[in-house]
């Protein structure tokens, strides 16, 4: 079986994982907020940054992000919502490390609902991602195709690829071969 472009070698996963996991930990608080009894996103979070370390192996990993249930069915609004699928997209970069871009790109979408006035609040946050990224990370992220392209994983014709999520995700990766100021 031949590994997917959407995969990233081991070194590169755990890697992007710690972005991954400062992007949706950037919006706990709105999930935290509104549950805040709830820490299944917060533990998520806290093995994406323990694989990062290299102290969880990958299918240690793997086990322990189904365990812990869906948060984000829980949640009461949109908002909280999406906070708690980017500390879940954050976990699966264990698996796959396209789903980095999942877990700021769901991290995005949740500023942007919880400032719904504010027409900057996405475009503020993927600046702020894009400025987190070490020259690795992005030497990684710039590997992956184009959302849409790849039907082998999460950035292939589906959720990640449609709507608001589309959008963040390929401003993010257009944002990857742009240097930041």
């Amino acid at each position: 079986m031949a590994k997917s472009s959407q995969s990233l070698s081991d070194s590169d996963r755990r890697l992007v994982a710690a972005w991954g996991a400062d992007c949706a930990e950037r919006v706990l608080w709105i999930f935290e907020a509104e549950r805040p009894a709830d820490d299944r996103p917060r533990a998520a979070i806290a093995r994406t940054r323990a694989y990062a370390r290299g102290e969880l192996d990958t299918a240690e990993e793997i086990r322990q992000r189904f365990a812990g249930g869906s948060a984000a069915s829980e949640a009461k609004s949109l908002a909280a919502a999406a906070a708690a699928r980017a500390a879940g997209q954050a976990a699966a970069i264990c698996h796959m490390g396209a789903h980095a871009l999942g877990a700021a790109a769901y991290a995005a979408k949740a500023i942007g609902l919880s400032a719904p006035d504010d027409p900057e609040a996405i475009p503020n946050e993927i600046r702020w991602q894009l400025k987190q990224l070490t020259a690795g990370m992005r030497t990684a992220l710039l590997t992956l195709p184009p959302i849409g392209q790849d039907r082998s994983g999460p950035l292939g014709p589906g959720l990640l690829a449609s709507g608001q999520l589309g959008v963040i995700i390929r401003d993010l990766q257009h944002g990857l071969d742009t240097e930041l100021d």
